[in-house]
Order: C-alpha cells, then structure tokens, then sequence
C-alpha cells in the first residue's frame, strides 16, 4: 500500500520561476504559484496524514493503483511516468523564452497517452487550503475560484464530475483513453482563466521545453567520471535557478522533516547568499557563467537596496525582498507526522558573518575561470572587505543557524578569511596592486583562527573560540584553501571529524545540545566533504568508499535531499537540495 513517498524518489519540474514536485506515483503534491516562495495550489506532501485532498493534490492513476515507473527524458527536466497500459509526460513550459519572463505565465502541462482506464483528481486548495477553493467549469477546462491569481486547467475532452469536498470543491474524471484516441493533453495555466487553446501547438512546446534543458546542458564541460549523475545534478542546480531575477534557491520545498515525528522543518525556499553563491560557484567550475553573473547582478541591486554590505542579511526572497516572519501552518499534519509546518525561516534576521566570504569566493571564481568582470563586481569586493573589517570580532549564527546563544565559530571567521583573501587576489587582478591593509587583515584574521580555534588537547580546529566541540563545518578550512590538507593540525581535525560525527559512513553536522528538540540526520554535503578530504590528504580509496555511500541517496529519477538516515538510509529534509547536489559534483570533479 502507498502511504509516503520516500524524499529522494520525488521528481521535480521547473520553468525557473515556479517548481513541482511529482511523487511517485504520479501525484503532484506540491507547487506554488505563481511563484516559487507564493503559498501553494498543491500542498499534500505537507499533509500526508490527512485525506490527498485536504491541501490540495493533482493525481494521475491507473484502475488497479499501481505505481509506475520514473524517468527524465534525456538530460532535461521533463518527467515520464509509465503505467502498465499508458504514460504520463509532466513538465513546466520553458518554450518562448517566458523562464525569463518576471510576471509571465507559468503552465503544467500533463499528458496521457497509451490506453485503459485512467483516473483523475483535480483538488486545487490555494494557500495551504486556507483558502475556500471553488472550481467553474467551462467547454473546455475548469476555472479555479478564490485567489487573487488567474489559474485554469484546461481539459477540453473531460467531463468533469465536482464535488463538494470540506469548504472546497474537488474535480474527479475517469475515461478510456482508447475512446479519446489515445491521447489527452491537461493544462494547469497560472496567469489567465482562459481555457481556449494555446497559439503553439503542446508537441512544439515540449520540444522547445527540451531545447532549453539539452542545449544548456550541452555547453557543460562535463567530467568523465560519474557523467550521468553530475549531469542530472547540474540540471536539478540549474532548476532551482529563478531566471527573471538572479536569486538560487536552497532548496524546491520547505517543512520536509530532518527528523520523521520531529520539529526541524524549515522552509528553504529563499536565497541563502552562501548556499547560492556555492551553488553558482560549482556551475562555473562546470563552464556555465551566466547563473553567476545573474547571481551577482541580483545581489548588487539588493546590497544598494540595502545602503551597504555591511547589513546583508542571510537570505531573502527572490525577489530581493525581506521574509515575513517565521510561522507556523496549524492546518497542516506535516509529512509523516512532522510538525510544526514552518513557513518563512527565522534565519532571515541572524547575523551570519560567513556570507562575505562566499560571495567573494564566487567572484574570484568567476575571474580565475576567465570571466571578464567589471567595475560593479570590483565594487562590491570593496564593500565586502570593509563589511569584514567592522564585523569579524563579532559572535554569530553560525553556517548552521544556531537559535541558542551566539558564538565566535570557526566556520564564520573561515569565511571572513576566505573574503579577505580572495579580494587580495582580486586586488590585483582588477588594478595591479594590493592595499597593505587587506594583507594586514587576511593574517590577523588567520592568526585569531589558528590560536583560538585549532585546541591542543585535541588537536584539532574546534567549533569555535570557546570549547572543545567540533562541528563538520571545520573541513572547510581545507576545502578553501585555509590550511594545507596534510598539515598535522588538519590531519587532527579530520581525525576528530570521523571519530566523533562520522555515524555508518554519513557525517552529522554536530552532536551537542541545540536548543530544538528530536534529533537530525547525516548530511550529504559533509560526507562529500570528508570524502574530497580524504582524496586530497591520499585516501583515495577511503575517498571513493564513501563517495559511493552517497551515491545511494539518490533516488529513482537521480536527486538528492538534504539528509540521511544512517540507520534506515531514508532521505530526509527539504528535497532536492543545492548542497548535496554541488557538493557532489565538486567531489567528482575532485576525482576525475
């Protein structure tokens, strides 16, 4: 019997403006609109406790309820279904250029072909079902009744029977496709309530669907070693790019629960600076630029927005806007029992220190890969460097968002370092010459981390100046080039890092007290990270055990969440997650 999906084995689609995520058994239970971080149409997978029709769902079936089986279509982000006796095609029309088209349309496109008996379920329920959600039906579709926001499905050869569901309304239809000529063609359009036909005839709009996958993946320099997974996580890093603006997406969901049954389920479906820069940064060691330099188009207009540097915030909507406080959806089961929902993310008004210092990283990436950058982007390295000068001393949230007291972690004064040192970099490649004083700060900045976080009863770097915690996050003073990976002190980190937060070959992030309650998983981008430590401290065969560990955390269509179970080795967290994606195509590239 189907109950829940496993994380990693739903799909996703994209049009670079909104996602969906299809289970797999072909239900798409989650989607926003008309944007990525709007409340959604279709929020079942947040509340698989209650009947699919609660929160709204959009479910294909056969007669029998039998769960297909899942593939992308080459190397794009159209999704296909096979039943025994017909297929279902999803995807999110990317034809016309409308991915860059800031207050386009965005259409679902579903289309069945084969035969037999299908059964369909249209349960639209706006705002977490919130809403009271009311459907007119026209000759040729449905018309969704009581948002602010024009959405229609069109279905001209479906009779539709609508119910009254709750305060809702919910849209069933069962038919043999062998009577509608084997072929039915729905669309969920969010812009309009026209159901008439489309100008472009639906085969052109999947071939030029397919155009914008394969041509951009095509342009990758990819590595040999791992192709097809590299491939699939650079087109799940490439969906989660919001093309009308520049913003990068941490993640396509929010509340999937690092812990089944537990609190910690946050909504990631904003614009970390460092998620985003990391993200960008792995695009253009894979030969894509453009996600960068839109990337950092975006972040001008909001630190000009903002006055300065100096008061970037962690992260922000797509738009460049503040999040509205962090709350609770009361409506919502949650998945599997994990609850509470939790819209907005109250990371938004932390001080994370460690931003600088991926933004710079992203723009000494971009220019040691060849990119011409200009006075802007030199500019911003400026303010940047000044907004580390002022703020290193300070305590912080922390890379992992603390909600209990700050503190002076490693990881924070890492990315301080790392900005500074980068900047001296570009220094003198923008004018031929570098500030003395940058120089100055870079070695003050070492100085503190060497003698106040590296603790001789443990040789190793600990979480931060006070205590003798650790946290995975100090394997990053090796991955950025703080510390030589053979150096003896390092070598004690990574020592310390398997003895104490290596749990059946996943990392954990740490293992102290957090201020929230239940506990969490593994981490895909810090087992990555052990495993480019090892290859690079010449454990290429330790390297590569448990670089093939993580291989298993894809699922069926290839994407990865945020976390595993070590003990059940199912997925958890927001899915799918740009870290684990770009943490493993660094790691390949590593290796290749």
């Amino acid at each position: 019997m189907y109950e829940y999906p496993k994380i990693n084995d739903c799909s996703l689609l994209s049009d670079h403006r909104t996602v969906a995520i299809v289970e797999p058994n072909a239900d798409i239970s989650w989607m926003c609109l008309p944007r990525v971080d709007s409340a959604p149409i279709f929020a079942h997978l947040l509340d698989t406790e209650n009947p699919s029709t609660t929160a709204g769902v959009f479910s294909i079936a056969d007669a029998e309820n039998i769960l297909p089986q899942q593939r992308y279509i080459g190397d794009t982000m159209i999704l296909r279904s096979e039943f025994a006796t017909f297929h279902v095609t999803d995807y999110l029309d990317a034809s016309r250029g409308r991915t860059k088209h800031q207050a386009g349309r965005s259409d679902l496109i579903r289309v069945i072909e084969g035969s037999g008996v299908v059964n369909v379920t249209f349960a639209p329920r706006l705002n977490f079902g919130r809403t009271i959600t009311k459907l007119e039906q026209k000759d040729r579709g449905l018309v969704v009744k009581g948002g602010v926001d024009l959405i229609c499905l069109r279905s001209p050869e479906m009779l539709w029977s609508i119910i009254e569901d709750g305060d809702h309304q919910t849209a069933t239809v069962q038919f043999d496709l062998d009577a509608l000529g084997g072929r039915v063609k729905l669309e969920l359009r969010c812009g309009t309530a026209n159901v008439r036909s489309d100008s472009m005839p639906e085969p052109e709009r999947r071939t030029q669907t397919q155009t914008h996958w394969q041509k951009w993946i095509d342009r990758l320099k990819i590595p040999e070693f791992r192709t097809e997974e590299v491939k699939r996580s650079a087109l799940t890093l490439k969906a989660l790019c919001h093309t009308p603006t520049g913003a990068i997406l941490a993640a396509a969901t929010m509340g999937l629960p690092e812990g089944f049954g537990g609190e910690r389920n946050w909504d990631y479906r904003y614009c970390w600076l460092r998620d985003a820069s990391m993200t960008a940064a792995t695009l253009v060691r894979l030969g894509s630029h453009a996600e960068a330099m839109k990337f950092l188009d975006w972040l001008d207009d909001v630190v000009q927005s903002r006055g300065s540097a100096l008061l970037l915030n962690p992260l922000y909507m797509v738009s460049g806007g503040h999040l509205a406080p962090e709350a609770e959806i009361a409506e919502l089961s949650g998945f599997r029992g994990s609850r509470p929902v939790r819209i907005n993310n109250g990371a938004d008004t932390q001080v994370q220190l460690d931003v600088f210092g991926a933004v710079v990283d992203l723009i000494a990436v971009l220019a040691q890969n060849g990119e011409p950058l200009s006075t802007k982007h030199w500019n911003l390295v400026q303010d940047l460097v000044v907004a580390v000068k002022e703020r290193w001393r300070e305590e912080d949230a922390g890379i992992w968002e603390f909600r209990s007291a700050p503190r002076h972690y490693t990881y924070s004064k890492l990315m301080c370092w790392v900005a500074v040192d980068r900047a001296v970099f570009l220094a003198d490649y923008f004018i031929g010459e570098v500030p003395q004083d940058w120089e100055d700060l870079r070695d003050e900045i070492a100085e503190a981390i060497h003698t106040r976080c590296y603790k001789v009863s443990t040789n190793a770097y600990t979480s931060a100046y006070d205590g003798e915690d650790i946290d995975a996050s100090v394997l990053a003073l090796g991955i950025f080039g703080f510390i030589e990976m053979d150096d003896p002190k390092f070598q004690g980190t990574i020592k310390a890092v398997e003895d104490k937060l290596l749990i059946k070959d996943s990392v954990y992030r740490y293992l102290v007290e957090d201020a929230l309650q239940g506990s969490e998983g593994g981490w895909n981008i810090l087992t990555l990270w052990l495993s480019q430590c090892y290859w690079a401290s010449g454990r290429q065969d330790d390297a590569k055990r448990l670089f093939n560990i993580v291989r298993k955390n894809f699922g069926v269509t290839g994407l990865m969440s945020e976390q595993v179970d070590p003990e059940t080795l199912e997925a958890m967290g927001n899915h799918p997650q740009a870290y684990s994606h770009l943490a493993y195509i660094d790691a390949a590239l590593a290796m290749s």
